[in-house]
């Protein structure tokens, strides 16, 4: 199966023709959430890209395989494998067990990016349920001599790695040397390690740590890097299509991973593509937890944060982390999100123009529509043209838009309708609804309050009343009635009630 999809892969620094391992699978890893605390809403574009691209693969025929995990465990304060575990840190701060804070989160995470549009991963496997695959994965990097036992911790062997030819820092263009100049004199509170740039495959527990398993190196957890590599492969073979994250993982998260497959008895760099999505920033800023500038996706939801000054809709959040490249940073600002607000209100007034271009009775098509119907048919050709080049969302949102504005026309003069076929009409509003709602899954939201219009209805229905506008009252009365609400005539006034 062929199709002109092109990826940026930033192991090679290059776009690729998109060519799965075993053609018509697909599988497409995520790496997802610590679930320590609430998610902001830079932790929303990862899965909002990756629903997108696997939407458009499904789209394009593959039979995709989409796994995004959750970590609960492994996941250090620092990126040196030292400090607290940042879920057992949060449990003791509340006095609760850590799987506690794990349930709490992971399923406020998933409420949240299921009304951001988002379609459940096809698996979501956590980390602490895969301890033995961790494990096993830790056993093989010692057989292959890259990596070393010590006081009940094992880490991985950087020098030893590249000694055998093996390039660690290929993913992030680190340079080993720079990594290991002086590590010798840089081990403080690190001893354990024999270079500075190892990295924990399993570290032992002290007394007082929350979380720990059984290993043949005795009690302790296994480090954060080594969950997606063990996960990935139990669900997506030795060598995946597509492993992504956020650029703040490349390194040393992915990098990581890499040395990992290729440390193992995989002997691969664990995906063939390696996608990264920017950052999110707030007035130029990287928004992240510790600089104490992010914005969770309930305060988006609700308005409560002081960087906005209202709330945005789950719908409008998603348009507004494509409409840009998911290569691109993207500020968030209330000027943004209110473009955001007015370019998805725009496709979905779009989506309810559909089904009412039909060419007026007595108006007969044009004898000749081949010109019509080109030009329609490259309208939509130019969207794909957009999600081909590295799924650009955005190319694909500002092609859409000038095939609503052809739509507007259309409807403002039905019977232009004429210069066009049926086939060729038919095409576009299938390709239309198809993009914006299965691929993009843009799909319309109310806007209404029922409450404020059950009022207003209210008072249509007294004002029926008063001036003995009995026919209207009854009107009023059974249409409310096939709402399965009644109208109470009180004493006091108007009521309402749901039908018995």
């Amino acid at each position: 199966m062929q199709h002109p999809l092109s990826l940026y892969n930033t192991l090679t620094r290059k776009k690729e023709l998109f060519t799965p391992v075993h053609a018509p699978f697909a599988g497409v890893y995520l790496c997802g959430p610590t679930v320590y605390s609430e998610a902001h809403i830079g932790n929303a574009r990862g899965p909002v890209v990756f629903d997108v691209l696997t939407r458009y693969l499904r789209h394009l025929g593959y039979t995709v395989r989409y796994v995004r995990n959750i970590t609960d465990v492994g996941h250090l304060e620092s990126d040196a494998d030292e400090g607290e575990d940042k879920m057992a840190k949060a449990a003791r701060a509340r006095h609760i067990e850590p799987m506690q804070i794990a349930e709490q989160y992971a399923n406020l995470y998933q409420r949240h990016i299921e009304v951001l549009g988002c379609l459940p991963p096809d698996i979501q496997p956590r980390a602490t349920g895969h301890i033995t695959e961790q494990i096993q994965l830790i056993e093989e990097i010692l057989a292959n001599g890259f990596a070393y036992e010590v006081n009940g911790s094992v880490y991985f062997d950087v020098p030893a790695y590249n000694a055998a030819g093996r390039a660690y820092g290929k993913l992030s263009n680190r340079v080993v040397e720079e990594l290991l100049a002086g590590s010798r004199d840089n081990l403080a509170g690190q001893d354990e390690k024999r270079s500075a740039a190892d990295f924990a495959l399993w570290k032992k527990a002290a007394p007082e740590h929350l979380m720990h398993w059984p290993s043949p190196w005795g009690e302790g957890f296994p480090g954060w890097h080594l969950e997606c590599s063990a996960m990935s492969r139990k669900y997506l073979g030795q060598l995946s299509d597509i492993h992504g994250g956020g650029l703040d993982l490349m390194f040393p998260h992915h990098e990581c991973e890499i040395a990992q497959s290729q440390g193992s008895h995989s002997h691969s760099d664990e995906a063939r593509i390696w996608m990264h999505h920017n950052m999110i920033t707030v007035n130029g800023t990287k928004m992240s937890k510790s600089a104490g500038n992010f914005v969770t996706i309930s305060e988006l939801f609700e308005g409560t944060n002081n960087t906005l000054s209202q709330a945005y809709s789950p719908m409008v959040a998603r348009f507004f982390l494509l409409q840009a490249h998911y290569r691109s940073p993207v500020d968030i600002s209330d000027d943004a999100l209110q473009a955001s607000r007015k370019g998805y209100r725009k496709l979905m007034n779009g989506l309810r123009l559909l089904d009412k271009l039909q060419l007026p009775e007595g108006v007969a098509p044009d004898a000749d529509t081949e010109k019509g119907d080109a030009e329609l048919r490259k309208l939509v050709a130019d969207v794909f043209v957009g999600l081909n080049d590295d799924l650009n969302t955005a190319k694909a949102l500002a092609n859409l838009f000038n095939l609503v504005r052809k739509f507007n026309g259309f409807f403002a003069n039905l019977a232009t309708l004429a210069a066009v076929s049926k086939a060729a009409l038919d095409e576009a509003t299938t390709a239309y609804r198809t993009l914006v709602v299965d691929v993009l899954g843009l799909v319309d939201e109310p806007r209404a309050n029922a409450e404020d219009l059950l009022a207003l209805t209210l008072g249509f229905y007294q004002e029926a009343k008063t001036s003995k506008d009995y026919g209207k009252v009854d009107q009023i009365r059974a249409a409310l009635k096939g709402q399965g609400i009644i109208i109470k005539d009180l004493k006091t006034g108007i009521d309402w009630a749901y039908e018995e």
